[in-house]
């Protein structure tokens, strides 16, 4: 059976999970596209169902799925031009611990394009463990998109920010600043938590004042300041450049 309406239940209990609210009284999100589902589905992901468009003759892994009609199917993605699969997945349930290896701390940011270019490139560069404190949440569709696929590999811990700040006790501290040191010949800790601010406002009073050293990605003079996921990517490559420069 097609389901063709949008009108639909089954279209608007997919379509709910745009929404933060109901992504948490469900405990679930959605992730579209097929190479995301493929990732969710490797990465050991607790896929719940599946949401395809007629005319998907891809792989459905022998999960359970409903197949829509092109309008039903696009009322429920968030992308403008939606590929023919989307999966609902359970949110991960991740207690909130000490890191067992470097961390980031992202402080109050707001974009959610930016919460997962951040994720991206903390998988990518080895930060398993991120601790999210009034941020956008890692989980909305514009986020997991611009994780590509980090969100399935990565430990986020929405928290307050005291709680932040317990839990890393004994963990130094690194606040990104336009103020601080030169990351280009800097030498972190062998553990530590880089802390990334909001967007506009820059990083809580909390956090700057608990931080053990304030860390920079030099620029031009003319240059008034980069955009959070880029300057936290570069961050995150340049505190952890001997790890890759050591390999093969």
């Amino acid at each position: 059976m097609v389901i063709v309406s949008k009108n639909n239940a089954l279209v608007k209990e997919f379509a709910a999970l745009k929404e933060k609210k109901f992504r948490r009284e469900r405990r679930a999100f959605l992730a579209e596209g097929e190479k995301m589902v493929r990732e969710a589905v490797a990465s050991g992901m607790r896929v719940l169902r599946l949401a395809v468009r007629e005319d998907y003759a891809g792989e459905t892994y022998s999960l359970p799925f409903t197949v829509f009609g092109e309008d039903a199917f696009r009322a429920i993605c968030d992308e403008k031009t939606p590929q023919g699969i989307v999966a609902e997945i359970a949110l991960p349930e991740y207690p909130l611990r000490a890191p067992e290896g470097s961390c980031l701390l992202l402080d109050g940011v707001s974009d959610p394009s930016n919460v997962g270019a951040i994720v991206r490139t903390a998988n990518a560069a080895g930060f398993r463990e991120i601790y999210c404190v009034d941020c956008a949440d890692a989980y909305s569709p514009k986020s997991v998109r611009a994780s590509m696929s980090g969100v399935f590999f990565v430990r986020i811990m929405p928290c307050g920010r005291e709680e932040a700040l317990s839990v890393l006790e004994g963990v130094p501290l690194l606040a990104a600043d336009m103020n601080g040191i030169n990351l280009f010949g800097y030498e972190p800790p062998e553990k530590f938590a880089l802390c990334i601010g909001n967007e506009g406002r820059g990083l809580s009073e909390a956090v700057r004042s608990a931080a053990k050293e304030t860390v920079r990605v030099p620029m031009e003079e003319r240059s008034e300041s980069l955009n959070a996921a880029v300057s936290a990517s570069i961050a995150m490559y340049l505190l952890k450049r001997k790890q890759f420069e050591s390999e093969k």
